[in-house]
């Protein structure tokens, strides 16, 4: 019931504000946001890889308003990878990006956004690893999908994101998942209208599942976004199903987020990635991860009313 409010409230100048303010913010962003800048980062990279963890990095930001904004996106990325390279984790460290970020929204912004995104994936390749472009609200996903069609062109790794919330979602399963693409899978978390989106949570799970079935049976490569014990126990079976070795696919959570189970998996022999953001403009992000679970938002009420 609080999901929608909490997500309207992500888009508010007013309510940014208010939260930053509050005293108990700092803690609860630290849970879920390790750092702000990239030598903050890097040590959590190398510690989640010493437990057997693979990560996903993602500088988050999403109100860019001007080229010049979109540009210093794309070199904060390139600033990233320089700092992974000499950590020499290839594919252990690879990075998500929303290409919001990148300029999508601005005018010519599908041409801008490739052109930012493209030195970011060519830089990425150069130290081995990849690059996976996050699903935002449905209506940037016709060119979020044309984007990783031309960059698999030349990067046929290159990973992107669908939601299963999204009544489009089973037909773009099938596309992506007959072409041996990286997709990750997750229920979604954006405030979509009914007329797109299941709006019951008990058939977004049900989509869920007939999704990802759809990609253990394809040629792609299937990375699980859940924190669902049900789902991941279903994903583990219809992986058996379909054949799948345990290096044929992937499980991924948020950091700060059932970390006891990020390492249980890895422990079982499952490659477990930890999606990890850092950065300074982390409104949004922090927004949908308190819509997403009841107890987050809790957490967040709790700490506020707490001294520092």
């Amino acid at each position: 019931m609080l999901a929608p409010v909490i997500l309207a409230a992500s888009r508010s100048d007013k309510m940014r504000r208010f939260v930053s303010a509050a005293p108990g913010t700092k803690q609860v962003v630290e849970r879920f946001i390790p750092g702000e800048t990239v030598d903050q980062v890097v040590p959590v990279v190398e510690d989640a890889v010493a437990k057997g963890l693979e990560v996903t990095l993602d500088v988050v930001g999403e109100d860019i308003t001007t080229p010049e904004q979109a540009a210093a996106a794309r070199d904060a990325y390139l600033d990233l990878i320089a700092h992974l390279k000499g950590l020499g984790l290839g594919t252990k460290a690879e990075m998500s990006v929303k290409l919001s970020m990148f300029g999508q929204a601005l005018a010519g912004g599908h041409e801008l956004a490739l052109a930012n995104v493209r030195p970011v994936v060519e830089a990425a390749a150069a130290i081995g690893t990849t690059v996976t472009l996050d699903a935002e609200d449905h209506t940037t996903l016709d060119s979020m999908f044309a984007i990783h069609d031309e960059l698999r062109k030349d990067f046929p790794q290159t990973g992107c994101v669908i939601q299963a919330y999204l009544f489009r979602t089973e037909d773009d399963a099938r596309r992506l998942a007959a072409n041996g693409s990286r997709v990750r899978i997750v229920k979604g978390a954006y405030k979509e209208p009914a007329e797109v989106a299941y709006q019951d949570k008990g058939e977004i799970d049900k989509a869920y599942v007939r999704i990802l079935k759809i990609l253990m049976h394809g040629e792609g490569y299937p990375m699980i976004g859940s924190h669902d014990p049900r789902l991941i126990a279903i994903s583990q079976e219809l992986a058996r199903r379909a054949g799948r070795k345990l290096d044929e696919y992937e499980f991924q959570m948020l950091y700060g987020i059932r970390s006891e189970e990020h390492v249980r998996l890895a422990a079982e022999g499952h490659r477990m990635r930890v999606y990890t953001a850092y950065g300074t403009d982390w409104y949004g992000y922090f927004m949908r991860r308190l819509a997403e679970k009841p107890a987050n938002l809790l957490f967040f009420a709790r700490s506020t009313i707490t001294k520092n």
